[in-house]
Formats: structure tokens, C-alpha cells, sequence
């Protein structure tokens, strides 16, 4: 390259301050080996602008490398070609990669992360944005997307829903012993390992088709795992290429500094703990759903999220290892993206084909529409209260006596003077943005001693927390906030607190406004065993319609997760137990859940667990009413809990099965209009698309009837598969919804043989066309099982569709 004599005098300086930035950076941290040279430029990123321009100048590649960033490139299916292939894999991804690198193997084998070889094909890499156009292009190429993150969706819950048993989780007139035969794995923030819950005594040997790995690293070695965690790795490559710090991060190692992943697999598979609490609440026997299962722990999620390029590598590995079942209990910040261009769609579409089941949560967000982890391949989770509360009274000056949600175990000895936090405002905030106890927003001589009435209006536990400690930096004694989305979680504040919804809230503003010297005395908080209504869906818990296809319902289940006891990462907080809430904490009870139909029904298909969990569910709460929804106790719908609340009592024998076989999968994506030459690449097959048979998504084979847009009439198929006695009759029974006529032909299925399978219509027709969707059920009613479907559909005229359209 030709320089100039004005700037080539200056690349010996250049070279050198280059040399003695990474020399530092080197010193401060060894960086991940497979990263290459690229991975450290994001920290070096203070250089001067100038210097930086005249180094893109100087160095072509340097400004490459500083644009670039890590993208996953999805193959598909991998080839049945056996360890010849997989030994392979490496040298194609390197191949591919140098030819968006003119040629070099050099730069090719610098900027390659992550080889994806044993569940599906891909790799992920550092890459520009044109080269990742570039390869995009190329021959066998599914897919190219960024390396995004992923957020955490983040005891008595057992004994709620009716599983006895302090080791085996026995559901009477079955035995779940051979639960210790299957594995399940936890993709999340790792484990702890010295927790009890993860104690091996008693257990027999690790089963023989196990092909895991206990990882090593900080804090971690082999040793740590036994007969009950029997497998244990961690996965950081994605997330060191798009963080500016690493030194954030605790434990590069598959320990648990978070505690998330240790509550998580703790929920779902953890052993008999005699006396588990958090700070005396929640006091007695905690264990898991299944808690003589086997876990294996893929830990892809740190500080501040989960990266797909790790977390499809997690997947892969688990395909490998021999895991039987995937808890995920995380999802996208964003609305999800097209299925072969999410994480974890791909890596979820590739367990299921290799016969895992794959749990996941919906997400936190409580609006319409903000369900999250949309394949109908995946079991998706939404999330419910159980009848145990924990509160704190709140005594007024008046006599009047409240009850709020907290964690807070301390208390006041006497009252104390309350007001209104925008009556403590500071500096330049108003009254109204103090009164939301913002950072810095409050006044301390007119915070001081007081317990101070607080607003809330966003979803994160984690600012709750914080508003405490402003309310305790600012002299404040106590805090009662106002939640506007009246989400019912418990939180640990830091000071005597409670939190109220907004009519109580507004009793409480009043109570100040009215009163010459208004006070209040808050007690600690308790256990509150029998509350009711109970279930109820949490006010936080993403609901549908389904953003992605319409025409599959999600979430599909509910199940306990508010106010969660589970174990902890003392790393985290110096704890071995932690309440928590969210769809995280939902999602790994039904792991449990399925964990134990798969103990009984080993052959069974992750479809035919899926529909087992879902066509026995609830749509009732304990006082035999329908389940309502927090925190305005409107009548729950299939958009709220999917086929209902979980019922484990009923999931073995569920009498009848939607299942589903890889090639459904193929037809369904057939109706999305994916083209022949992609769904070759996801398959690893052959596969046609026959658009006659398979006309749209409805006709999945899926236990929920969801038609968005009915007009006239509409035909939809299911067929059924008899897991119950071999000579059975089942009659349909439907409830319709509002405006709709509901056939089913036939009306009666008459089996003859265990596994036998019957198929049958169902049509749809408008009457009376309403505004939104309506619901109702088709329930096929035998002698001792009523397999239960929801319909949803939306019906509309012909002018409505236009729109819709």
C-alpha cells in the first residue's frame, strides 16, 4: 500500500502505542482462546477518534475487525455421515469463512467462535456486516443472524398442585421411579453445586448413555458432580465478543454466581431439602418435581444475558450428551424474529427432532401479544400465583389495617410519621417525579425518620428494590409503594415495606391528605397459608395471541411462579434458598412435570408429553371456579393459560394424544411458504411441500383449535392416538365460541387398540361475527378421561378481513 510521506513517518509511533494497548489488555485478561485476535479490539475502543482514523489508514484489516461483530450462520440438519463429517465440520466452517477473507485460512481461523455439529450445522464467527451478507449467499446457508442477547425470565408449589411424596414425587396409581433414568438438562446460569438439593445420596449410578462431561474451570472442578448433577459446562465465547468487560464476570466456570439456574433446576429435579426458607418464611420440606432425575447444566447466561451464539452451542452439546429433556426458562428482549432466524427456535427445532422435549418460559411482559418462545415445537410456559402469600401488615393512625406483598422481615416497634414521597421532593425534581422515589429525587430533612408512600410503574423487581434503598439513603424508616400493575410479587426490601395495589394505594393517599398527623406502623412480613383465589394468573406473565403465526396458541400451559422458594448461590447473596418470581420460575414446573411422564412413558414423543400436559389442564381454580387474572380478576382465557393450569394428577393418563412426528414440522413450515431449498437444508431430507394437504397452520396437529380470521366456514383436521384402555369410546362435547357453530364429525371414536389412531373434522362457521376472538373448548369425554382442546377464533366479515389483512 502506498503512503504518503506526511503519514508514513508517524507508523512507527502508531505501531507502537497499538503494541503497548494490547500488551495492557493482555495483562489485564487471557482472553478465550477461539476468540482470535478480533475479539480484544472492543476493549482497546478509547483510543483517540484521529488515532483510530489514521490506524483505518494505515491498517485495512484493523478497521475490520473493529466493525465486525459475531454473527451465527445456520446450516440446518447436519449429514448422517457419521464422525467423518463431524471431524469435517471445523475444516468446512474455516473454509467458508476464508472466502469472505480473501482467501486467508489465517483470518478465517481468527474470526471463528462456535462450530455447530452434533443436534444441526453452523458455526458462528466474527464477521462484517457485508461478509455476512456474503455468506448468507453461499451454497447450504439456512440463515445468517446477529449473535443477539437473551434475558432470564425471571416447595409448597408441589404439595399445591397435588404431588405427594418427599423423594419420588409418587401420583397415585403410578409408580415415578424410573425417573432416574432420565436427564434433564438446564440451559441457564449454572449450578451450585454444594447446594442439598443437588445431594447424590441414595441415588444409583449415572446411567450408562450418558456421554456428558463435567467442565472445569474457576472455582469448579470434576469432583463436584455426582450421581445426581451428572454433567456440568459453561459457555462463554458470545457473550466475551460483544462485552465490553469481563470483569463482571464471576466464576468462568459452570458455578452459579447468579442463582437462577440453581432455583431453576432446583424447581424442576432437586432433592428433598427438610427445612428450606427464606429469612423463616416459607419454612419446611422443599424438592423438585422430580427429584431422583438426573441434571446436566449448560451455562450460557451471564451478568448481563444469554448470547445465541452460546446458547445454540449449549443446545448442541445437550443433543450429544443425551439429555431427554431442555428447561429454558429465558427468552428475546425484543418480539421474536422468523423461527430459522431465532436461537432458539433453531436449537429447540433440532432437540425435538432428535426426540427431546424442550420447556421454556413465556416471558414477563403482561401485555397482549407479548408472549415470547412461539415454536410449536417448544412448550411454552405462562405463569400462575399458588395459595401462598407472603405479606406484611400495614397498621394506619385511623385504625385502619392493610395487607401488602414484601420479603421485608423487619419491622417497626411503633409508628411513625407518613407522607406522600412527592411531599419530600429534592433540588429540581417535581413533585410528581419524586413521588416514583427516584435516585436522588427525595429530600433528606423532609424524608427523615418517615415512612414515605412510593409509586411504581414499571415491571422490574429490581427497581422495587432500589426505590427502598432511596427511601433508606434519604433517612426515610419505611416505605409503602404503590404498584400501578398491582403484580402481587414479594419483594426484599431493605426497609420495613409493603407493596399495595392502586385502590388501596389511593385509600392510603387519602388517609395522609385528610389527617393533620398521619401515621403508620409496618410489621414484619409472614407466611400467609389458603389465600384465595387460587390459582390466578400473575398480572406479569406474557400472554397471547401468538405475534409470530396466529394460528398456534401460546403460551400453551400455566403453572406455579410467583413467589417461588427454591435454592440459591450464597455467591449471589450470602443465601442457600431465594424467593423468586416470574415465567422462569413457572417453566421448570412443568419441566418436573414432564420429566416424570417421560419416567412412565419413556416412548412416548416430546408431542405426545406436550399434549398429555396440556388436554388434562385445569381451566378451574381450588374452589372449583373459573381462574381469574391479576390484578384486575377478569375471567381468564386461553391467551392468559394456554389449555389451563397444569394438573399433574391427571398427566399419566391422559387417555388420549395429539402427537406430532418430525415431518408435521415440515408440513407446518410448508404453510409459512419456506421454499424447497430451505426446507432441504433444515430437514437434512428430501422433503416436498404438498400445499393441498397442508394448506395452513391450523392444521397442525396441535391439542389447541386457533383460527385468526374466520370467515364463512373453515374445515380444520386433528387426529388422535389412544394411550388409555385399548377398547375405549369417546364422545366430543363442545362449548363454542360466542358466534361461531362448532361441528365435529365424528361425534363419537370408537378405538379397538391401544395406540390406535382416529382422525376427525371440525368445522367452523360464523353466525354473529364479533368484535376480537371468542373461546370456547372441544372435549372428548370417555369413561374415565375428558381430553380437553381450546378453541380460539376470531371471526370476521368480509369488510373486516380486508382490514385485517
Amino acid at each position: 500500500m502506498f503512503l504518503s510521506d506526511s503519514v508514513s513517518h508517524l507508523l512507527p509511533l502508531f505501531l507502537s502505542f497499538f503494541a503497548q494497548r494490547s500488551t495492557q489488555g493482555r495483562k489485564r485478561k487471557q482472553q478465550p482462546a477461539s476468540m482470535g485476535p478480533c475479539t480484544s479490539q472492543r476493549r482497546h475502543s478509547r483510543i483517540a477518534p484521529v488515532s483510530l482514523f489514521l490506524l483505518c489508514l494505515l491498517f485495512t484489516e484493523t478497521c475490520t475487525c473493529l466493525s465486525a461483530k459475531v454473527y451465527v450462520v445456520y446450516m440446518g440438519s447436519k449429514s448422517s455421515r457419521g464422525v467423518a463429517e463431524e471431524e469435517g465440520a471445523l475444516l468446512q466452517d474455516h473454509q467458508m469463512l476464508a472466502s469472505v477473507h480473501r482467501g486467508s485460512l489465517e483470518d478465517a481461523r481468527a474470526s471463528h467462535v462456535y462450530t455447530y455439529k452434533h443436534g444441526f450445522r453452523g458455526f458462528a464467527a466474527k464477521l462484517t456486516e457485508q461478509q455476512a451478507s456474503e455468506i448468507g449467499n453461499l451454497p447450504g446457508v439456512v440463515s445468517v443472524f446477529p449473535n443477539m442477547k437473551r434475558r432470564l425470565h425471571t416447595t409448597h408449589s408441589w404439595d399445591f398442585m397435588g404431588l405427594v411424596g418427599e423423594e419420588t414425587m409418587e401420583i397415585p396409581g403410578y409408580s415415578t421411579r424410573n425417573q432416574v433414568n432420565v436427564i434433564v438438562g438446564f440451559i441457564d446460569t449454572g449450578v451450585w453445586p454444594e447446594s442439598p438439593s443437588f445431594s447424590d445420596t441414595g441415588m444409583p449410578p449415572v446411567p450408562e448413555e450418558w456421554k456428558g462431561e463435567c467442565q472445569s474451570g474457576e472455582a469448579f472442578n470434576a469432583s463436584f458432580c455426582n450421581r445426581k448433577l451428572i454433567g456440568a459446562r459453561y459457555y462463554m465465547s458470545g457473550y466475551a465478543a460483544e462485552e465490553d468487560s469481563m470483569n463482571k464476570v464471576s466464576f468462568h466456570s459452570p458455578r452459579d454466581s447468579n442463582g437462577h439456574g440453581s432455583h431453576t433446576a432446583s424447581t424442576a429435579a432437586g432433592r428433598y431439602v427438610p427445612n428450606m426458607n427464606y429469612k423463616g418464611l416459607a419454612a419446611g420440606g422443599a424438592r423438585g418435581g422430580a427429584p431422583m432425575a438426573r441434571i446436566a447444566v449448560y451455562k450460557t447466561c451471564w451478568d448481563s444475558g444469554c448470547y445465541d451464539a452460546d446458547l445454540l452451542a449449549a443446545f448442541d452439546d445437550a443433543v450429544r450428551d443425551g439429555v431427554h429433556i431442555l428447561s429454558l426458562s429465558l427468552g428475546p428482549d425484543t418480539s421474536q424474529g422468523e423461527y430459522f432466524s431465532d436461537a432458539i427456535s433453531v436449537g429447540s427445532f433440532h432437540a425435538v427432532t432428535h426426540g427431546i422435549l424442550v420447556v421454556s418460559s413465556a416471558g414477563n411482559e403482561g401485555s397482549p401479544g407479548s408472549a415470547t418462545n412461539l415454536a410449536p415445537w417448544m412448550l411454552t410456559v405462562a405463569a400462575s400465583s399458588t395459595d401462598r402469600d407472603f405479606t406484611s401488615d400495614i397498621l394506619l393512625g385511623n385504625g385502619a389495617n392493610f395487607s401488602g406483598s414484601s420479603l421485608a422481615v423487619f419491622g417497626m416497634n411503633y409508628s411513625m410519621s407518613i407522607i406522600s414521597a412527592s411531599q419530600a421532593n429534592a433540588g429540581y425534581f417535581t413533585p410528581y417525579q419524586s413521588s416514583y422515589c427516584l435516585e436522588s429525587s427525595l429530600n433528606r430533612t423532609k424524608a427523615h425518620g418517615k415512612i414515605l408512600v412510593c409509586r411504581h410503574s414499571g415491571s422490574s423487581m429490581e427497581s422495587k428494590l432500589e426505590k427502598s434503598k432511596v427511601v433508606k439513603e434519604a433517612g426515610g424508616m419505611g416505605m409503602i409503594l404503590i404498584d400501578d400493575a398491582d403484580q402481587d410479587i414479594a419483594v426484599p426490601f431493605v426497609i420495613p415495606s409493603a407493596i399495595v395495589g392502586r385502590q388501596i394505594g389511593s385509600i392510603i393517599l387519602s388517609y395522609i391528605k385528610q389527617t393533620r398527623n398521619p401515621r403508620s406502623r409496618i410489621l414484619p412480613a409472614k407466611t400467609v397459608m389458603g389465600s384465595e383465589p387460587a390459582p390466578r394468573i400473575a398480572a406479569f406473565s406474557s400472554k397471547g395471541p401468538n405475534s409470530m403465526t396466529p394460528e398456534i396458541l401460546k403460551p400453551d400451559i400455566a403453572a406455579p411462579g410467583l413467589n417461588i422458594l427454591a435454592a440459591w448461590s450464597p455467591a449471589a447473596s450470602k443465601m442457600q434458598s431465594n424467593i423468586l418470581s416470574g415465567t422462569s420460575m413457572a417453566c421448570p414446573h412443568v419441566t418436573g412435570i414432564a420429566t416424570l411422564v417421560k419416567a412412565v412413558h419413556p416412548s412416548w414423543s416430546p408431542s405426545a408429553i406436550k399434549s398429555a400436559i396440556m388436554t388434562t389442564a385445569s381451566i378451574l381454580d381450588k374452589k372449583r371456579r373459573p381462574i381469574i387474572v391479576d390484578p384486575d380478576g377478569r375471567r381468564a382465557s386461553p391467551f392468559d393459560y394456554g389449555s389451563g393450569f397444569v394438573n399433574p394428577t391427571r398427566v399419566l393418563n391422559p387417555g388420549l394424544v395429539y402427537d406430532l412426528q418430525p415431518q408435521d414440522y415440515r408440513s407446518f413450515l410448508c404453510s409459512l411458504g419456506y421454499n424447497q431449498r430451505s426446507l432441504h437444508h433444515i430437514t437434512g431430507d428430501n422433503t416436498t411441500c404438498d400445499r393441498k394437504k397442508f394448506t395452513t397452520s391450523s392444521e397442525l396437529n396441535y391439542p389447541s383449535i386457533t383460527v385468526p380470521n374466520l370467515r364463512g366456514a373453515f374445515l380444520v383436521h386433528r387426529t388422535v392416538t389412544n394411550v388409555g384402555s385399548p377398547r375405549s369410546v369417546y364422545e366430543a362435547m363442545v362449548s363454542p365460541p360466542r358466534g361461531v357453530n362448532v361441528t365435529v364429525e365424528p361425534r363419537l371414536l370408537v378405538f379397538e387398540r391401544y395406540g390406535q389412531r382416529l382422525s376427525f373434522s371440525v368445522k367452523l362457521r360464523v353466525v354473529a361475527p364479533s368484535k376480537g376472538y371468542g373461546f370456547g373448548f372441544l372435549t372428548w369425554r370417555g369413561r374415565n378421561q375428558r381430553v380437553r382442546s381450546p378453541i380460539v377464533v376470531q371471526a370476521v366479515t368480509e369488510s373486516q378481513f380486508g382490514l385485517l389483512r
